[in-house]
């Protein structure tokens, strides 16, 4: 029992200090909040901005990219953390997220989505977010398209 509790004690401090250090969903949430502000890098050699800002009183997360202006939505649902991507694609794909033991990335995995007749349309299957530190991350997605995927890859710096 006292390991037990001193795991657990451990793992609390562990992740006391910086918002990028996540166990959970609601502390994913919590670092999501985090890398509120401009971010700026590359998507296959093209430059890309991203902002990102709290949303809903609190409750939800806008990432806003330039890159074909796109916008994902990030909120709890219960004990999970949940994406809505408003894809160029005309379809909204709906992630759910799986931390890593880490804590350091944060996989958004497909579970279902609108304007989507058929499985096999082409959309967002997955966005793993790595946050480095509070100024950088990476993300990368990938794409769906007649049973082919496709990844690109974002490496992000936050503006000052």
């Amino acid at each position: 029992m006292k390991i037990r509790v001193l795991m657990a004690v451990a793992v609390l401090l562990a992740c006391a200090g910086p918002a990028w250090c996540v166990v959970d969903a609601t502390s994913a949430f919590t670092a999501l909040k985090g890398l509120a502000g401009q971010w700026e890098g590359t998507v296959e050699g093209q430059p890309q901005v991203i902002t990102w800002k709290l949303v809903s009183g609190g409750s939800a997360m806008m990432e806003e990219m330039d890159h074909e202006s796109m916008v994902s939505m990030y909120h709890m649902d219960d004990n999970r953390l949940i994406m809505t991507h408003y894809c160029s694609a005309q379809n909204q794909p709906r992630m759910a997220a799986d931390v890593s033991a880490d804590g350091k990335t944060i996989t958004f995995s497909f579970i279902d989505g609108t304007n989507l007749s058929k499985p096999h349309d082409a959309h967002m299957q997955k966005m793993v977010l790595t946050i480095q530190d509070e100024n950088h991350m990476s993300e990368k997605w990938t794409f769906v398209q007649g049973g082919k995927e496709k990844t690109e890859v974002f490496e992000l710096t936050r503006r000052k």
